[in-house]
């Protein structure tokens, strides 16, 4: 990176429904605020929920392609474009950077899925940041996971936002489209239980392993694995971590985001 370099907050963002690219809200609005609030990143490093397969990749491409990873949304929302350059660069930094653990360069299999450009269209619609995206690996525990974003946490300091974009709590099946502001008293819980060891405790995170409300909470990992990296991130450097915003939606989804290093940004 060629001059100064300037140092970027690491965010979890709870991204909930696809539709959320289209409306505006208080989540929305949280993202947007964030994204004029922080200096302009020379580069993105997203951790998408939607990405979850038996290996650990970086997207390389120049020009990664957008993949509308879902059905029965409106046709507007299967033609939202974000037409962003990748980086190939940043690609073969984040590969080397969390060696020894082997980061494979995908050029042709994903790109930029919703769980990333759902937020990125309101914290920079212009698409004018470069992106990268992380696979999760879908063969690995929680503790790879936190131990992976430890070892990105020196990005934050070479002007790259790493962007986690998951649910703390993610049911889909248990979805009550009638409490479009609320949580099931299981959701709370868990989502208020991983808001104490986040703050408090980030490296323990895996407690939440134990807990009784895991398997509502957290039927499949994918969704809740992306909060280990910036908990891992937020681990290894010490830094302040806040809540950017919290609250359950829709009985059993979580909306609550935090942000590494961004109470001076929001």
């Amino acid at each position: 990176m060629k001059g100064e370099a300037m140092t970027i907050p690491a965010t979890f963002i709870g991204h909930g429904s696809p539709m959320n690219t289209l409306e505006t809200n208080r989540f929305t609005n949280m993202w947007s605020e964030f994204g004029q609030s922080i200096e302009r990143p020379r580069a993105i490093l997203a951790i998408s929920a939607h990405w979850y397969i038996n290996a650990t990749a970086v997207t390389s491409q120049a020009n990664p392609r957008i993949i509308h990873d879902f059905y029965g949304f409106p046709q507007e929302l299967s033609q939202f474009e974000y037409p962003v350059a990748g980086s190939p660069e940043l690609a073969k930094q984040v590969a080397g950077l969390v060696q020894p653990t082997w980061v494979g360069l995908d050029d042709d299999s994903w790109g930029i899925d919703h769980g990333t450009w759902s937020v990125l269209a309101h914290a920079f619609p212009r698409a004018d940041v470069p992106v990268v995206q992380l696979a999760i690996d879908a063969s690995k525990p929680l503790d790879y996971h936190l131990d992976l974003g430890s070892k990105l946490a020196p990005l934050m300091d070479d002007g790259v936002w790493i962007m986690a974009s998951g649910n703390v709590v993610h049911n889909l099946r248990a979805i009550d489209w009638h409490n479009a502001d609320g949580g099931f008293d299981w959701a709370q819980r868990f989502d208020d239980d991983a808001r104490q060891l986040v703050l408090e405790r980030p490296s323990e995170l895996g407690d939440l392993l134990q807990s009784d409300d895991w398997r509502l909470a957290v039927p499949t990992p994918d969704h809740f694995l992306p909060l280990a990296y910036v908990a891992g991130i937020a681990a290894a450097t010490g830094k302040k971590t806040d809540v950017l915003i919290d609250g359950c939606t829709m009985g059993s989804l979580s909306m609550t985001s935090y942000g590494v290093g961004a109470s001076s940004a929001v």
